[in-house]
């Protein structure tokens, strides 16, 4: 056998491998969004129509099938972003920071119901959700920048009460705690944002001379 031909066999393997990886996460993910919130490795294994050994070679343990949910979560998430200009008024900055939000727990809503079910028990699912919260801290940083500024040493305070608000716990309280549906709950993070953002500025302007 030629190199060439042992390169393209190894080439083949590593595609195949990497073919079966794939699937076996989409199965997984494609379970937890019908609703099975606790898929096991059989099932996994047969949605993805493979073996459950095949399954357990390519995978050592949930942890690290969980680990690889979690990246295919992301790009799918970074597939739906779209940024928000940061030169628009404050107004439609956060309308547009809230509305994206929104639509994207929205469309995850039962991939981060299933992990905040799991994470109390998981390392892994922990990690998933530190690197969404470090994700969302960076985009509220950015976009509402000027206001940070003004804000002054309250700055990281402001930070933590905004990512807060339009995190997953948060969107789970007003959807499922509160039974508010997709809109209402929207306006709601909306509000709870401008007031965040509102209350800053105006703290920071000062009370009026008397």
């Amino acid at each position: 056998m030629s190199e060439v031909e042992a390169a393209g066999r190894v080439d083949g393997r590593t595609a195949r491998a990497e073919r079966t990886r794939r699937a076996i996460v989409e199965a997984h993910l494609a379970l937890i969004a019908e609703g099975d919130m606790r898929p096991t490795g059989e099932k996994i294994a047969e949605r993805a129509g493979i073996s459950l050994r095949t399954l357990w070679i390519n995978f050592k343990d949930m942890e690290t099938l969980f680990e690889a949910s979690g990246s295919t979560v992301l790009e799918r998430q970074d597939s739906a972003y779209r940024p928000v200009p940061r030169d628009l008024p404050l107004r439609q900055r956060v309308d547009a920071f809230c509305r994206q939000r929104a639509d994207l727990m929205q469309m995850f809503a039962p991939i981060f119901r299933a992990a905040a079910m799991r994470e109390p028990t998981s390392p892994q699912l922990h990690r998933n959700r530190v690197k969404h919260i470090v994700r969302v801290r960076q985009e509220v940083e950015e976009l509402f920048a000027p206001e940070l500024e003004l804000a002054g040493p309250a700055a990281g305070e402001l930070v933590d009460a905004l990512v807060a608000a339009s995190m997953w716990p948060a969107w789970s309280m007003l959807r499922d705690g509160l039974e508010l549906d997709a809109e209402a709950a929207r306006r709601a993070m909306t509000r709870t944002v401008s007031a965040l953002l509102v209350t800053a500025i105006a703290a920071s302007v000062g009370p009026p001379p008397s």
